[in-house]
């Protein structure tokens, strides 16, 4: 049902483009002719009665049936003259561009097989073994992995499974098929987890370890190649580089909401062809002329290879030009490398897609380099692990893993569970196992582990900053001599609302503030927004302003700000970004009701350039109001603003002084300002104070420093300005880290990002982007 609802939401808010879906509508096409409750979603999420649901025998066939009724009646053809027709081959001049060849003929392609058969791992024979055994797990998306390894690092058995649903029944499936082999003298005497499932088989198991999969991998590569600079790992839904520096994982990029370049992309492909994966790789070996697909998403590549199809294209060539694009894409869409020669001199690559031999080739013919790929590759994870075990195994340690009588005894159930800990609603997963113990994952803070938030007290400067800006008392209705005026808690709301209440106050309204975001504020608007391609952020603003109309104010409020105050003489300006800068304009002309003057909008063009040009601006926005009123509180307001920023700076200075004192580490959370808001940054900050560790935001440092200039980039946009300057001022302490919020589709983060890089990396800081 919820994916069924999904579908329906991008729909609605994709495709209509912020135009409402009215009046009389008709399902068509395969998936609501067959799928019952798509339609049912669809008919309850627009409200449709009976009378607009226009009912259609074989709607699942309108377009064959169109196709029919434009038939022209004097070209026809016979059954058997049709047959032979599509039975022939077709024979066109390429439109879809062609590559080279995977391999000139089969004596390239022997001579790569032998080269890569050369890397291989030791094995040794577990019946005859004997002495102490590490255990390494990989609970993967998909799949689960098994190593068990010997003191001497050779691999004495392995497993690799889909999860079939369960990672848990999975593991121990392999873990009893040890047992049954084991002989007495070899015993299991450390045991790690690692992959997306770690913690659970951890907590299921008692397991000694768990290590985050980068470095389980790392392990793993070196053990191939002690100079390894960079692993390249393609799985099934996800890829990642790994760039290792001085024997330490430097970097990690992955892919993000994409896996057009992984290996269910291919999967999915063969299967639409009626082929099995093997068979489907095979065929692209020796492919006469691969089709060039690019670096696009799965639904460009289908229209190109549709068209390559109506070309006559071989399925060797479709296989083939996929197995180019599967690397294309990892390479210049996710690791973004201009050239692939800065990937690495020593490079190792895993994961399960790897072992298609066109998918391999095509990475070393595009890269320019020759690859080492385990022939372990889809199970490095789970090697990694094993060889961490043996690593912190110390003669005399007693594994604190269950026995395997007690794990043919686990029992354990799943449910769901919605926590009621605050307006995130997190979704959590409740893992219960004999014993009394328990797993719970899908929290993004204590409170869905039924504790306190932030306990330990470690300071969170989001928390404070979102009672900072929005913890203002409204005027009484009897109190507000000129009415109501309503203000949706939006974009640059996060940073100048202290302005807008103090203002509207002294004037005598009573500001009606929209409520914290959450997704039922976000589904009131998701009629009228009119890109799919909008930061999220953005598309917040639409529910907000719905709200607003629902609590019949006299109007809204919502300006529009392209110049925010200058904090950095140095830089180049002070923008703001042109989504927030024009968003006002957005609401205008797609919200029904304010298009229709049911409600009034005020959005005035501003410019927050100093206190003199704002309240110009707001004499002439206020016409009807007295204009020394308008002069009181806009100097009233500019004081509160500046008042919400100096008490911002003196938070950030009393966190850092509390690190100091309590020995603790901080991290600067940087981002915009509405990235405050706990319904975007998903509850991030208090899963960094979890662990003890102080999080600070970038205003609340960056007065402290000043970037080196000349910078990288334009310093244009103020809010960027504050990025770097926070960003100078973390790489003068060790005691400090940074990592970046990023909107998915924000187009000027794609210029912060090689900015805040750029100052970090140059001082030996590690630079974290999470793209939320």
């Amino acid at each position: 049902a919820s994916i069924f609802q999904a579908v329906v939401n991008q729909t609605i808010s994709g495709l209509a483009c912020g135009k409402p879906i009215r009046g009389h509508v008709a399902f068509l096409g395969g998936p609501l002719y067959f799928l019952s409750e798509l339609k049912a979603a669809f008919i309850r999420t627009l409200k449709l009665d009976e009378e607009h649901i226009i009912q259609t025998e074989h709607s699942h066939l309108f377009a064959a049936i169109g196709s029919a009724l434009n038939a022209k009646e004097e070209v026809y053809y016979s059954m058997e003259e049709m047959t032979a027709k599509l039975s022939s081959d077709i024979k066109m001049e390429f439109e879809v561009e062609r590559m080279e060849p995977l391999f000139a003929d089969k004596e390239a392609y022997s001579a790569f097989r032998k080269r890569h058969c050369a890397h291989h791992v030791k094995t040794s024979a577990l019946a005859s073994y004997q002495g102490n055994c590490f255990l390494g797990i990989d609970a993967g998306s998909t799949t689960t992995k098994v190593a068990l390894v010997a003191q001497d690092g050779s691999l004495l058995y392995s497993f690799y499974s889909n999860n079939d649903g369960s990672p848990l029944k999975t593991a121990i499936r392999s873990i009893q098929e040890i047992y049954r082999l084991l002989p007495e003298g070899a015993r299991i005497v450390r045991s790690c987890s690692t992959g997306y499932g770690e913690a659970l088989l951890k907590s299921a198991f008692l397991l000694d370890d768990g290590e985050v999969e980068t470095v389980a991998h790392y392990y793993a590569a070196a053990f191939f190649d002690p100079s390894v600079d960079c692993i390249l790992d393609i799985g099934g839904q996800d890829m990642k580089c790994i760039k290792i520096k001085n024997q330490t994982v430097d970097s990690v990029q992955l892919n993000e909401a994409c896996s057009s370049g992984c290996g269910s992309f291919i999967e999915t492909f063969a299967k639409s062809l009626n082929y099995s994966v093997e068979d489907f790789a095979k065929a692209a070996l020796f492919a006469a002329h691969p089709i060039d697909l690019g670096t696009r998403c799965t639904v460009f590549m289908n229209s190109k290879v549709k068209q390559a199809q109506k070309e006559g294209a071989e399925v060797s060539d479709i296989s083939a030009g996929l197995a180019y694009s599967v690397i294309k894409n990892a390479l210049f869409k996710v690791i973004k490398v201009s050239d692939a020669s800065e990937l690495g001199k020593n490079i190792v690559v895993q994961g399960g897609t790897f072992y298609n031999d066109a998918v391999l080739r095509s990475f070393e013919k595009i890269a320019g380099c020759e690859a080492i790929r385990p022939d372990i590759a889809g199970i490095m994870g789970a090697f990694g692990a094993a060889l961490i075990a043996r690593e912190r195994y110390e003669e005399g340690y007693a594994t604190s893993m269950l026995t395997i009588g007690q794990i043919n005894s686990l029992q354990f159930q799943t449910s769901m569970a919605k926590c009621k800990g605050c307006t995130n609603n997190c979704r959590l997963t409740i893992n219960k196992f004999s014993g009394g113990r328990q797993f719970i994952s899908g929290n993004r803070c204590e409170r869905g582990l039924g504790k306190a938030k932030n306990e330990n007290g470690v300071p969170n400067l989001f928390a404070y900053k979102l009672k900072r800006i929005f913890g203002y008392e409204p005027l009484e209705a009897n109190a507000a001599k000129r009415g109501r005026v309503g203000i949706p808690r939006v974009l640059n709301m996060y940073e100048n609302y202290p302005f807008w209440f103090t203002f509207f106050t002294r004037l005598g309204y009573q500001v009606v503030l929209s409520p914290l975001s959450n997704h039922n504020i976000y589904s009131l608007g998701i009629e009228s927004i009119p890109s799919e391609s909008e930061c999220y952020p953005a598309k917040l603003a639409h529910g907000h302003v719905s709200w607003l109309i629902h609590q019949g104010v006299d109007f809204i409020f919502y300006p529009a700000l392209f110049y925010e105050r200058n904090e950095f003489e140095a830089a180049n300006n002070h923008y703001n970004c042109p989504i927030v800068t024009s968003y006002s304009e957005n609401i205008k002309n797609n919200v029904e009701e304010i298009g229709r003057g049911d409600v009034v909008l005020r959005n005035p063009f501003l410019s927050f350039r100093d206190i003199k040009t704002v309240t110009e601006a707001l004499i002439k926005e206020f016409s009807e109001l007295p204009a020394q009123e308008i002069i009181d509180a806009a100097a009233a307001a500019w004081e509160e603003l500046d008042n919400a920023r100096q008490d911002m700076k003196k938070k950030g200075e009393e966190t850092l002084q509390y690190m100091e004192q309590n020995h603790k580490r901080g991290i600067v959370l940087a981002g915009r300002p509405y990235h405050a808001d706990p319904e975007i940054n998903h509850g991030i900050p208090e899963l960094i104070t979890s662990y003890g560790i102080a999080v600070l935001t970038e205003d609340s440092v960056s007065h402290l420093a000043e970037p080196e200039r000349p910078l990288i980039v334009s310093d244009q946009w103020m809010y960027h300005s504050r990025l770097y300057a926070a960003a100078s001022y973390v790489k003068t302490r060790d005691d400090l880290d940074l990592i970046q919020l990023n909107s998915f589709g924000c187009g000027l983060d794609a210029v912060t990002t090689d900015q805040v890089n750029d100052i970090l990396s140059g001082s030996g800081k590690i630079y974290t982007c999470l793209k939320i």
